[in-house]
């Protein structure tokens, strides 16, 4: 069986097409099986460079070109084999084959984009993705996979090519560098992802308010850039959290009109309860700051959390409602203290 597994690998760099194009396929099989992904995986050293070699050769007919990246995908679920990739120049190759061939080959692209997705779960491959140390290049890939993201939103998840970018975006997020290139004014990644918010596609949903959520972490120094997204931040933020409830007139006069409009009539639940759980931690985090704190209230905040809490019933959720509710109570006594004492309200 060893044998037969080594001809095979080499067969991926056989001159004929047909041929690369059978082993391919075969390995592309062998991925999908525990004990197949565990025999490459013994031959790594032979299968990662082979099957990225036939990913990026302009060469290759389309269908392997796919079968390679199916099986890079089901390989890089390991982190180890994953961090291998990394250092072989795999996010390069992921990044260069897609700018070629994703216009012509939607189901490539999707493949490239979940390994992406796996690639970023390690430490490389975000620094990769992300292209820490090329001033001159820093966050190029990531503005042009937002800009994919963006662009190919759809209704139907089955025809959504970059709905993973999602997961990516949530990846890169959790490390400052990550955060950095995504809130930088000047590129307007952060808003562009923001938008997407109101996806019916539950997966860019989730992706969204996380990496949201991530950027939240530099609330500290950067709220007023936050702030300055405010027409779309509060409802990816508040809507998720605001439950079922038709919104009366007179709290609606107390919210702009991005969220009195959606709030005026019935709505679907948001039944996900990760989405609400980080939409109400990225809240958390913006009314820590006073001028958080200060444009939360001025939205009609603290009610909407009141009322998406009395239909919320997952306990973890609900501690998060409780916990900006605490916030708010204890910010609300030394505000009162300050006023007795001359002070005055913000």
């Amino acid at each position: 069986m060893a044998d037969e597994l080594d001809e095979l690998l080499g067969f991926l760099s056989s001159p004929q097409p047909n041929v690369r194009g059978a082993a391919a396929d075969i390995v592309r099989g062998l991925t999908g099986d525990a004990d197949g992904l565990r025999s490459l995986a013994a031959r790594a050293d032979r299968a990662l460079p082979a099957l990225l070699r036939l990913l990026a050769s302009s060469s290759s007919s389309s269908a392997a070109g796919e079968a390679a990246a199916d099986s890079l995908v089901n390989l890089s679920q390991d982190g180890e084999l994953s961090a291998r990739l990394v250092s072989l120049g795999a996010v390069v190759a992921a990044m260069d084959v897609m700018g070629r061939r994703a216009g012509e080959q939607p189901g490539l692209a999707r493949s490239l984009v979940m390994l992406l997705t796996n690639l970023t779960q390690v430490e490389s491959g975000v620094a990769a993705l992300l292209q820490v140390g090329d001033e001159k290049m820093q966050g190029l890939y990531v503005a042009k996979l937002v800009r994919s993201f963006c662009r190919s939103s759809s209704d139907s998840e089955d025809e959504d090519t970059f709905e993973h970018v999602a997961s990516i975006l949530v990846n890169i997020s959790k490390v400052e560098a990550g955060r950095r290139i995504l809130m930088e004014p000047k590129r307007g990644l952060l808003k562009q992802i923001i938008r997407q918010s109101d996806s019916v596609n539950q997966l860019r949903k989730k992706g969204v308010v996380g990496t949201i959520r991530n950027c939240c972490f530099e609330a500290d120094t950067q709220i007023t850039n936050l702030l300055s997204l405010s027409e779309y931040l509060w409802p990816a933020l508040l809507l998720p959290v605001a439950g079922k409830k038709i919104y009366g007139e007179d709290d609606r006069s107390k919210m702009p009109p991005e969220l009195a409009n959606a709030l005026s009539h019935e709505r679907e639940a948001v039944e996900n309860s990760e989405i609400r759980q980080q939409a109400l931690e990225a809240i958390y985090m913006i009314v820590l700051q006073d001028e958080g704190r200060r444009a939360f209230w001025s939205v009609n905040g603290p009610r909407i959390l009141q009322v998406g809490y009395e239909d919320e019933e997952d306990s973890k959720v609900m501690e998060a409602y409780e916990l900006i509710g605490s916030l708010l109570v204890g910010k609300g006594e030394e505000q009162d203290q300050e006023q007795e004492q001359g002070g005055q309200k913000p």
